[in-house]
């Protein structure tokens, strides 16, 4: 064969050889950008998980210079710089991410979900709530748009807006938000009574218990306002309703109740009421409560008894300071010294204790929160129980 025909059987040869090696390397180069963005994001999470917020943002923005048009990328940092308190470097990465040419619906969607969050925490609520209230006419967005909407209402205390908004909610996600509206309602009613309107507050009450029977908040108002117009016997059955609701709220409606059988002058019926509860209730207030009255009708060594025996069953600090204050009544000389250091040993030991503690962040308080100041959850700070607690 002739040098030339051999030339022009080994041309596609070469071509093809060419072709293959351009793309092993074209393929090899890829590999190792793939391989270097995986390392890199790998480590960027393995920061994240870490608590290492500060090298997770170096390592992301790295990737976000190397490839512009990793959405998820740019996403993150915009979400890690909110996280950080640097919330106009948030704005301004999901605003350009919005901005971009070229995002399918889902991705964009996104953007603005987390451009709104980041105008929720820089207080620019107005600006958020247009954005929000645009994605809830998109129906895969809409249940996430609403949330963020009741909140914000929330935060602006509009609670006819938060009522509406959490119903639609319910419709559109199947989620019960009734305990939540009934919420809502009792804010409406204290505003009301504050304002004067006792009728109003009423009858907001009565929607919120139509909307969660369990609201225990709501009975405890409907209590005290029918204390205060000395319907002593309809506050009863409204705090009595409280120990059906949730036990755990016997020692927030104790006081009252106890009062309002005073002033009607059955405390026969308070006592049955605090034997009921205590079969009912692992708490150790309603002992205490019913050693003061076997005190009063049958004497100290009587108390003593009694609140000695609930001990045994129920430990508690609290309980236990009242048998030292009921032991110091006829006590005198050495006995008399031990008791003193115990009963101030005892007070060192509740001193300064929450008596409330929200269950789903674990923020602890003195004082009862019906939305816990802490994570913003509804109905979800209760008295503490156990030794040093209830």
């Amino acid at each position: 064969m002739s040098e030339i025909g051999i030339f022009w059987l080994l041309l596609p040869l070469a071509a093809a050889s060419g072709w293959y090696i351009q793309g092993r390397t074209r393929r090899s180069r890829n590999s190792r950008q793939l391989n270097q963005f995986t390392t890199s994001y790998f480590q960027g999470l393995n920061y994240l998980l870490n608590e290492q917020p500060d090298k997770a943002i170096e390592v992301f923005l790295k990737i976000a210079e190397v490839d512009r048009d990793t959405v998820e990328t740019h996403l993150a940092l915009g979400n890690l710089f909110r996280r950080r308190g640097e919330v106009d470097r948030a704005i301004r990465f999901h605003q350009n991410l919005v901005s971009r040419q070229g995002l399918n619906p889902e991705q964009r969607t996104q953007a603005l979900l987390e451009l709104g969050e980041d105008y929720m925490r820089a207080g620019l609520l107005d600006r958020a709530e247009r954005l929000f209230s645009e994605l809830t006419q998109m129906d895969d967005h809409k249940p996430s748009a609403l949330r963020h909407l009741v909140a914000i209402y929330q935060q602006e205390k509009d609670w006819t807006k938060s009522i509406e908004h959490a119903q639609r909610l319910q419709k559109v996600s199947r989620e019960d938000m009734g305990p939540v509206i009934a919420q809502f309602y009792c804010e409406m009613a204290k505003n009301a009574e504050e304002a004067g309107d006792r009728d109003a507050a009423r009858e907001l009450l009565a929607k919120a218990l139509d909307t969660d029977p369990n609201c225990v908040r709501a009975s405890i108002l409907e209590g005290r306002l029918a204390a205060e117009e000395g319907d002593h016997d309809a506050a009863i059955a409204a705090y009595k309703r409280v120990g059906e609701q949730d036990l755990d709220f016997i020692p927030v409606i104790l006081e009252s109740t106890l009062a309002c059988y005073r002033e009607t002058g059955n405390l026969e019926q308070a006592r049955e009421f605090l034997q009921d509860v205590i079969e009912r209730y692992r708490g150790i207030s309603p002992v205490i409560a019913l050693a003061e009255q076997i005190q009063q009708t049958e004497g100290r060594k009587a108390a003593e008894q009694f609140i000695s025996a609930q001990l045994r069953r129920r430990p508690s600090v609290r309980g236990l300071a009242h048998l030292i204050g009921v032991n110091l009544t006829d006590s005198t000389g050495a006995a008399r010294e031990n008791l003193l250091i115990l009963q101030d040993l005892t007070s060192k030991l509740m001193e300064g204790k929450p008596v409330y503690r929200c269950n789903q962040c674990g923020f602890g308080t003195r004082s009862l929160h019906w939305q816990c100041p802490s994570c913003k959850s509804w109905n979800s700070v209760k008295p503490i129980h156990g030794v040093a607690g209830e």
